[in-house]
């Protein structure tokens, strides 16, 4: 049986990486003669990754999904202990990459390589992540969940939007976020060059 709230996860896991993947294209390309779009674009990506699936996204897994799953099958737990504790940095990690990103931006290239190790280590972390989420936590929820509990997490994860997947409905707050990144980012993402 297909539930929402997995198809859901799924697509706003594909948007993250998408999303991840641009920003690694963007700061490969550099900000070459359109340094205030680059840097513009940059923070827009990372207010992003802080708004969206930090405050939204994880909250519904960390709150709704991963305590039935975790009570249910003692195999998971250690590695749900463990993406709870990611979700708990997560926060901090995006703040961190905003301050090193400001740090170029305003010091100039004496700080480019400190914002692309860290944008790097973040986008390994969050990919490594992204896959445990997919190939333990939600195969197993598919194990031992029963219809209440899919019913809770179904109504809680189609009421919030995602600006990014489309999927549902945008919600305005986000419509000059998202219109910034996708007119302004690389493929897959934006529609820029």
């Amino acid at each position: 049986m297909s539930h929402p709230s997995i198809r859901i996860i799924q697509e706003e896991h594909s948007a993250l990486t998408a999303m991840l993947r641009s920003m690694g294209m963007l700061v490969q390309r550099g900000p070459a003669d359109r340094p205030e779009q680059f840097f513009d674009v940059l923070r827009a990506m990372l207010f992003y990754m802080d708004e969206f699936p930090e405050r939204l996204h994880h909250t519904k897994e960390t709150q709704l999904l991963f305590p039935p799953v975790a009570a249910r099958s003692a195999a998971t737990r250690e590695v749900i202990a463990k993406l709870t504790h990611e979700h708990e940095v997560g926060e901090a990690k995006v703040r961190e990459l905003q301050h090193l990103l400001l740090g170029w931006e305003l010091l100039g290239d004496s700080r480019r390589a400190v914002f692309e190790t860290a944008l790097k280590s973040y986008v390994e972390f969050y990919l490594d992540h992204i896959r445990q989420e997919e190939s333990v936590v939600i195969p197993e929820a598919r194990k031992v969940l029963e219809p209440a509990d899919w019913h809770l997490l179904d109504a809680a994860f189609t009421t919030e939007s995602n600006p990014i997947t489309g999927k549902y409905p945008r919600e305005p707050l986000y419509d000059r976020l998202f219109t910034r990144i996708a007119m302004h980012t690389p493929a897959p993402i934006g529609l820029g060059n």
